[in-house]
């Protein structure tokens, strides 16, 4: 699926999030606060343009993703990728300083294994940081957004997607995400400690931190 919309993935979500993206992308790197000489692992990093973002740091930064099409679009960024399985990582136990998925963490087939593997890889007192779509905090609010989901979303996405079928899925995957408080507990119980959230434009997004126990 995700083959099928790498063309003009960037675009897409630029579109359908009213370009909120590119604010959602720098306050996922002040969260991360990547470091120059940190190692970070940016997981279902896609095109790898959040990748490109982190490394401005000076951190060497990878990204990995399941999709080589995803892969092969962002190819021409200049940052190390790997086409990697997020439940069966090809790195060593404690091999990054930090770990950051953004959207991708609900496309897991199972939330809690992927949370458990990005936690082997991170050193003690490394640092994970999700940013994901969660549930908007206002319920006025939150009824218009998952009315947009359903009924806008498909259409805008057959005018500016490469693959508009796959974001009927998309869509319906947002709708059964855990809210904010679910994902940290579910966070929480894979292992991590002191977990954390921000919302961002009114919960549509949440970005979630926590620490791998020392």
């Amino acid at each position: 699926m995700f083959d099928g919309v790498a063309r003009r993935y960037d675009l897409t979500n630029t579109v359908l999030s009213f370009g909120q993206d590119r604010r959602w992308r720098e306050v996922t790197r002040r969260a991360l606060s990547p470091k120059r000489d940190e190692r970070v692992l940016d997981l279902a990093a896609g095109s790898g343009v959040s990748t490109e973002e982190f490394s401005r740091s000076g951190a060497w930064c990878v990204a990995a993703d399941f999709s080589l099409g995803m892969l092969s679009v962002g190819r021409h960024r200049g940052v190390p990728m790997v086409a990697a399985d997020a439940l069966r990582l090809p790195f060593a136990d404690e091999s990054f300083d930090a770990v950051t998925i953004s959207f991708g963490l609900r496309n897991l087939v199972d939330t809690a294994a992927g949370l458990r593997e990005m936690q082997r890889v991170v050193r003690p007192g490394g640092r994970l940081v999700v940013c994901e779509f969660s549930t908007p905090t206002w319920q006025p609010f939150r009824t218009i957004y998952l009315n947009y989901l359903m009924r806008a979303l498909p259409p805008i996405a057959r005018a500016v997607s490469s693959n508009p079928d796959a974001y009927v899925y998309l869509a319906e995957s947002i709708r059964e995400w855990p809210d904010q408080r679910a994902l940290a507990e579910l966070i929480a119980e894979s292992g991590w400690t002191d977990v954390a959230w921000r919302n961002l434009t009114s919960g549509v997004v949440a970005i979630h931190r926590a620490v791998k126990p020392s």
